[in-house]
């Protein structure tokens, strides 16, 4: 028996991985766990949304759960909204930032986090074993739909910054939709904070015309343009379910996910004395300076927005965040989230009257590489066992896959979650460095592949 749930959540290609039939089942047992009660459902604009949704809703009132249907909106919109209407959970069908092929779906708990990994083999165990709960002829689920949840969340996360200071400032941005759930709550957001909004990419469209959904710098060149022509102070891109933001500075250079996540923990952890950040070892030594700086703690955990979501709120932590553009504010919901993340970097500009490579420029100097190397499925697990061995005489950490620290920078090597396929992660104090440093990750990944 096989694992279906991933880092985040079960994904698979739509039609051969990713059934109709799975997807009734897997409604079923998630009606089965979390049941019985009122759960929520929405979709991205992947391929196959509608057609999953369908499924998964007839899983669930087969069980006796009620289901609110909330329309396409952001996976961050859709947990608010799970905990803002007092549901006993939620479901988004998406496949975040895989490319368009690909569909699946994230569960959300009563707070409108991502289930524990405990509950996500329940789940399993109940999809796998088919021992559902079948709710009687007259005690079958209702279903009903709610049109207000995008209002709901824009307006939970305009109480979270000076909504006056940025309608004076006024300042100019561009979103870059990808095509999907993003371009339905961010620009209106930032339209109401009062900002000039041009948006690219924005008519929602499961094959991703656009670009692919995952927001790299190869990905987004085109809103880079379009800030620099435009004049703009600054360019957003989302993933897929708009849960991430990568940011474009008026210059039209693209910061990686460690320093726009630095730069609203420190706006952050200065408002909180003796505070606590939550990240995953993916993370740099540009969050530790900023942590140092602010006299606040880092908790580090494995790689996984699940994870960083139940310690944040585990520990009380004041902020959470990853490398990859996603940040967690728990004064709003201990969830990463896109919007909230833009209205948030929108609002340090303003109230530091700077612009973004300005705060960019403050920050400890470090560079950054990343890379993906495809590996056998039938490897993929079996590799790290041979990565200790080859790495046993390093200074490393071994939480999740291996991170090797040097002097000049480290490199972290781990498999995704999600892909066939291990990541390596190297970051050092100039780029020639840090490149190097991938590179020997991925040499280490390609020699342990061979060897296992």
């Amino acid at each position: 028996m096989g694992r279906l749930f991933g880092t985040n959540g079960v994904r698979g290609t739509i039609n051969d991985e990713l059934t109709v039939d799975m997807m009734l089942d897997l409604g079923r047992a998630i009606g089965s766990v979390l049941g019985p009660g009122k759960i929520a459902i929405s979709t991205d604009s992947r391929m196959g949304g509608e057609m999953f949704k369908q499924s998964v809703i007839s899983g669930l009132l087969s069980t006796g759960c009620d289901v609110v249907d909330i329309g396409p909106c952001p996976t961050p919109c859709l947990q608010f909204n799970t905990r803002e209407l007092g549901c006993i959970g939620g479901v988004m069908i998406t496949a975040s930032h895989n490319p368009p092929e690909f569909n699946g779906i994230k569960v959300m708990g009563s707070d409108g986090i991502e289930v524990t990994r405990e509950v996500e083999s329940v789940i399993e165990d109940v999809y796998f074993s088919r021992e559902f709960k079948v709710a009687p002829w007259d005690e079958i689920g209702t279903q009903y739909s709610d049109d207000l949840a995008i209002r709901r969340y824009i307006d939970g996360i305009k109480k979270h910054v000076d909504v006056g200071a940025i309608r004076k400032k006024a300042p100019k941005v561009v979103v870059d939709g990808a095509n999907s759930v993003g371009a339905l709550a961010t620009p209106l957001l930032l339209r109401e904070l009062g900002c000039k909004v041009i948006t690219i990419n924005s008519q929602m469209d499961g094959m991703f015309p656009g670009r692919n959904p995952e927001p790299t710098p190869e990905n987004i060149v085109d809103l880079s343009k379009t800030v620099i022509s435009v004049g703009a102070d600054i360019g957003i891109a989302h993933d897929g379910d708009a849960d991430r933001a990568t940011f474009v500075d008026e210059n039209g250079a693209i910061l990686w996910g460690d320093q726009s996540f630095a730069i609203i923990a420190r706006h952050v952890l200065w408002k909180k004395p003796d505070s606590t950040l939550v990240t995953p070892v993916s993370s740099g030594r540009l969050i530790e300076d900023i942590v140092k700086e602010s006299n606040a703690r880092v908790d580090w955990t494995k790689v996984g927005s699940v994870i960083v979501s139940h310690r944040v709120v585990e520990i009380g932590a004041e902020l959470g965040g990853e490398e990859n553009g996603g940040v967690f504010y728990p004064d709003h919901i201990a969830v990463r989230d896109g919007a909230m993340t833009a209205a948030q970097m929108i609002d340090i500009m303003v109230s530091n009257n700077s612009s973004l490579s300005g705060l960019v420029k403050s920050l400890p100097q470090y560079y950054s590489t990343k890379t993906k190397v495809p590996v056998p499925p039938d490897k993929k697990d079996a590799l790290l066992e041979t990565l200790l061995e080859l790495t046993k005489d390093e200074n490393r950490i071994t939480m999740d896959g291996v991170k090797l620290t040097y002097a000049e920078g480290w490199i972290l090597i781990r498999p995704s979650g999600t892909e066939p396929l291990w990541r390596c992660f190297a970051e050092a104090k100039t780029q020639e460095i840090a490149d190097t440093l991938c590179e020997r990750g991925v040499n280490l990944i390609r020699d342990a592949a061979a060897k296992t």
